[in-house]
């Protein structure tokens, strides 16, 4: 090859940015483009770059969220489900516990798959949309998806340090 082009965020987990590798005489020629000035990245994402690919370099991998939450067990999770299970006090919502999947991602790995535990979630006075929305009208906002009627939430896609207000967006959710 005699350049790549690839994403910051999609292969490395980092900023959003188009990067390019290859041939210094072509790197040289898109460089001169009147075009690299207007679409290169400012100083702030090429610091968050430069953390990113310094985290690699150190074996840093938990610096990275992406790459952390990547290398969670499915049993890491569902260790983490079922602590939310027995926080949430009585309420009209009904959780069950399901083996699922984490869709890794879009352009760098689109069919990618990883093995999880998830919340299911349904409320018999509401929707399973109207509960996502009421999720995510919460502040800070739970995303969640909605399958066969119920809300599934991956806990592979929320910081550890976030769960209690996992636990607080739930029960506000179906309080009304």
């Amino acid at each position: 090859m005699d350049v790549v082009t690839y994403s910051g965020d999609k292969l490395l987990g980092g900023p959003q940015a188009g990067m390019l590798s290859g041939r210094n005489d072509l790197i040289a020629r898109m460089r001169s483009n009147s075009l690299f000035r207007a679409l290169r990245v400012d100083k702030l994402t090429y610091a968050a770059l430069e953390a990113t690919l310094l985290a690699y370099v150190k074996g840093q991998h938990d610096a990275i969220p992406i790459v952390r939450m990547m290398r969670l067990s499915k049993e890491e999770i569902g260790a983490r489900a079922e602590a939310i299970v027995h926080r949430i006090r009585p309420s009209k919502l009904s959780v069950d516990l399901l083996d699922g999947e984490s869709v890794i991602g879009g352009g760098a790995a689109p069919s990618a798959m990883l093995s999880t535990r998830l919340l299911a979630l349904t409320c018999a006075e509401i929707s399973a949309d109207e509960l996502s929305a009421r999720l995510r009208s919460f502040r800070p906002p739970v995303i969640a998806r909605v399958e066969e009627g119920r809300v599934l939430l991956d806990l592979r896609t929320v910081f550890p340090e976030q769960d209690e207000v996992v636990v607080r967006a739930l029960e506000q959710a179906t309080a009304e």
